[in-house]
């Protein structure tokens, strides 16, 4: 028999058995933070402290964030799908792990590993209600997308139904809290209104969102192009996790080191062609849940463009262009073991098939801070070297 736990309301108290209340009195504020916390941590049978710093709970699979929607309420986790047929990608040798896995405990079958949000982690939000949520803002791909620059990669014009990469792992500088420095991939759909769709995922650094500097594995979908639904991870209800290993938001290590070791996470999102959900894989073959369908407007039928590469914020903060890197804080040119690369870019078609891309475009908002160049071999198909150090000379 499982006894369960239930994570205390701040972030500086690890007592599990009651909710804990200050002696002051509670502000509005803190009223509100304490009513997210309730609705984002749910009871435990277990926790994990990492060497990080992170609690990870372990969850019932069936008390897990994304049974609070109402359209997934009292519905089951799926069976796995069927995996896209294609050509397995060379992997890397050396295995990419999260932090909170190195002491060898585990959580239990049954259960999924949940990173436990503290009250800290919401204070620092910009605002409680948008806590875990990115600012609206276009996603068009060109010089004005309020403070987002890109260096991306992608394919448009067609019916997607899935995408996989290998995305190599750094830890670049962010300068600021209100910053991020992010590399995944986008699955889209929609026009670049307020009816944009999207799923993503790759990992992320950002000081606003964890509280510290750590690469990590992270998860996106919106269904509004980021105005009200959607989240981070597994922040609000939506995306339904299965497996009991891999912790969404946790940090992932080790991460590659210039002119040194160089390591990668390789990540493929499709759907399922007898559901229509889109299910996520990560590593090899460590399938850690799905988007249902029913989240979605226009990716219920398919994507209209994948896309490939590495995002930041820049704040303007001290006046100039931040500082803040993209990839591993390196231009594109400098190649491998130096600038960040993702590999083996492929997008999935409607017969369930891994397919190299085609018509394949790129793109740098600010070319002088941050840029890409893409290239095609035998062993890593079609991949790109992106990514910069932001401010310099050519960047003001």
């Amino acid at each position: 028999m499982f006894s369960l736990g239930f994570p205390a309301t701040s972030g500086k108290e690890f007592r599990h058995d009651h909710q804990l209340f200050r002696p002051r009195e509670e502000s509005n504020k803190m009223k509100l933070v304490k009513d997210r916390l309730m609705r984002i941590n749910k009871p435990y049978v277990k926790s994990i402290q990492s060497p990080d710093g992170d609690t990870i709970d372990c969850v019932f699979t069936h008390h897990q964030p994304a049974f609070d929607h109402p359209k997934l309420n009292g519905t089951k986790p799926l069976d796995p799908p069927e995996r896209p047929d294609g050509n397995d990608q060379p992997v890397m040798s050396s295995e990419i792990h999260q932090l909170w896995t190195l002491s060898g405990e585990l959580c239990p079958e049954g259960t999924i590993p949940i990173r436990r949000t503290t009250e800290q982690d919401i204070l620092r939000a910009n605002s409680i209600k948008k806590f875990g949520r990115k600012l609206p803002r276009p996603i068009r791909r060109d010089t004005s997308s309020y403070g987002h620059e890109h260096a991306v990669g992608y394919v448009s014009g067609n019916k997607y139904y899935g995408a996989k990469a290998s995305i190599n792992v750094w830890a670049p500088r962010v300068t600021n809290r209100y910053e991020f420095s992010l590399s995944q991939m986008w699955v889209i759909s929609g026009s670049f209104g307020n009816d944009l769709n999207t799923i993503e995922a790759g990992w992320q650094v950002s000081p606003e969102l964890y509280g510290d500097n750590y690469p990590r594995f992270f998860t996106y979908w919106t269904t509004d192009a980021y105005q009200t639904t959607g989240c981070y991870n597994l922040l609000c209800s939506g995306f339904i996790q299965t497996n009991n290993r891999i912790a969404i938001g946790a940090a992932i290590s080790p991460r590659s080191v210039y002119n040194g070791g160089q390591f990668d996470i390789s990540l493929m999102i499709w759907k399922d062609p007898k559901h229509g959900n889109w299910w996520l894989e990560f590593g090899k073959g460590i399938l850690v849940g799905y988007w249902p369908a029913s989240l979605f407007t226009h990716l219920r039928d398919h994507a209209s463009m994948v896309q490939f590469g590495g995002e930041i914020v820049n704040s303007r903060a001290s006046g100039s262009h931040t500082s803040t890197q993209m990839g591993s804080g390196h231009f594109s040119g400098l190649g491998f073991g130096k600038a960040s690369y993702i590999r083996n870019m492929q997008v999935v078609d409607w017969g369930n098939n891994l397919t190299p891309l085609s018509n394949f475009k790129i793109l740098a908002d600010h070319p002088n801070c941050y840029d890409i160049r893409g290239g095609n071999n035998r062993v890593w198909g079609n991949y790109i070297y992106y990514g910069g150090p932001g401010k310099n000379p050519r960047c003001p």
